[in-house]
């Protein structure tokens, strides 16, 4: 029997610390949640019959450690194809086949080279003893801080397959979210090149035409026109001063958000930006709530879950919000009164993390949370469809209709005066 040292909170939200026997750490996880508690760490006690571990943070040698190992051979591997890997693996562990030839299985079948080899690599550390999260964690390009956790969640509670599954679905919904947006900027972002695009053209070499007949005429423009003109000429005379200037502006704007100053200024405007900030707000919110649901359903300790979350959120203003919540928390406070601190969370996202903690049901609370805002974003999705294509077509007519304008008023004018 081992003694293992714990943090945990129980369902009134207090923090519980102390020192419970058992055979193993999975023993130890087992006990905990039959107690109704939430784990925050977990660790061999020092003396207790072992080198001690840590699941707070990186570098721990326990199962909750979120340490990185160096990369064996992997690479751009599709989320699709993590997808049916894992659902394929959970359908043959729940099968009873055993868990090395479940993978060889899967990585014949695997059409890409990057994701076979890095499970040719995996089944080799398996059959020598390896553990399958240890395999993983070779592998960060290929399975993320996400996966590995979970998987080695799974293992220490005895339910590997229950958490496959899990890991499938949280993916598909994902994928699915990761669809949605990509539709919702797809059309606007080509829309816009278009619209740009005849615009350069008919300045460049149409309107060149119509200023060669205006000055043979000797008609008087109007300042619509004229401005019209100038604006041509000063593209065709400095197109290569122009391109220049324009190239080395998206460069500059591309190395400093490459930065890390830059980086939170990016992800501050995004959420800044008219109408499609409030959609990646809610693509934010549900992310976290979905995440954070599926590693502690998972049995991931609440500040590791933290951690992985505040790195997969996809926004920097999100990563340090959570950052000082996992704080509060480790210092003993309840997870939801920092979250309504920082603002970036609505008071209905916090309420019900608050009540969660309080019934020991965050882990329902926080799936709820997640579809809800699944369903505010398809929703605000559609409606960008619908509002965008009309106000791309106002926008070509605007352009092309001024220039139109611009063009025929001298014409209007001369046919006006020769009436005369």
């Amino acid at each position: 029997m081992r003694q293992y040292k714990y943090k945990s909170k129980n369902s009134q939200g207090k923090i519980v610390s102390g020192v419970i026997d058992a055979e193993s750490e999975p023993d130890a996880v087992s006990e905990l949640r039959r107690r109704g508690l939430t784990i925050m760490s977990l660790g061999q006690s020092k003396g207790g019959g072992g080198s001690s571990g840590k699941s707070e943070g990186k570098g721990g040698s326990s199962f909750f450690s979120l340490s990185i190992g160096s990369s064996g051979g992997g690479g751009k591997v599709k989320s699709s194809d993590l997808v049916i890997v894992t659902r394929q693996l959970a359908t043959m562990v729940s099968a009873g086949i055993p868990l090395v030839e479940g993978l060889e299985i899967i990585e014949e079948q695997s059409t890409n080279i990057m994701l076979r080899t890095s499970l040719g690599n995996v089944v080799s550390d398996v059959r020598s003893g390896k553990d399958l999260s240890q395999a993983l964690l070779r592998h960060p390009k290929v399975f993320s801080d996400i996966y590995v956790n979970m998987i080695r969640a799974g293992e220490a509670s005895g339910q590997l397959d229950v958490v496959l599954e899990r890991l499938a679905d949280y993916q598909e919904d994902a994928e699915k979210l990761k669809s949605e947006i990509k539709s919702a900027m797809t059309y606007p972002v080509v829309s816009l090149l278009m619209v740009s695009g005849i615009t350069l053209f008919l300045l460049v070499f149409i309107i060149p035409k119509f200023k060669e007949m205006f000055s043979s005429l000797g008609v008087e423009l109007p300042w619509v026109t004229s401005t019209l003109l100038a604006t041509s000429d000063m593209l065709r005379d400095n197109a290569v001063l122009m391109t220049a200037i324009a190239a080395s502006i998206v460069i500059g704007i591309v190395l400093y958000f490459k930065s890390p100053r830059g980086q939170i200024s990016r992800d501050w405007l995004i959420l800044k930006m008219p109408v499609f900030g409030p959609l990646f707000s809610k693509v934010a919110i549900s992310r976290f709530a979905r995440t954070f649901s599926t590693l502690i359903k998972s049995g991931v300790p609440i500040l590791g879950a933290l951690e992985i979350v505040s790195e997969t959120c996809g926004n920097l203003i999100f990563s340090r919000g959570i950052n000082e919540a996992s704080r509060s928390v480790r210092d003993g406070e309840t997870l939801g009164e920092p979250l309504a601190k920082s603002g970036i969370f609505p008071p209905m996202v916090t309420r019900m993390i608050s009540i969660g903690e309080r019934s020991g049901a965050l882990e329902s609370l926080l799936e709820k949370i997640s579809e809800f805002y699944d369903q505010q974003v398809s929703a605000t999705v559609k409606a960008l469809s619908s509002l965008i294509e009309p106000l791309m077509i106002g926008v070509m007519g605007f352009l092309v209709g001024g220039m139109v304008m611009a063009i025929f008023l001298p014409i209007f004018k001369l046919i006006g005066s020769m009436g005369k």
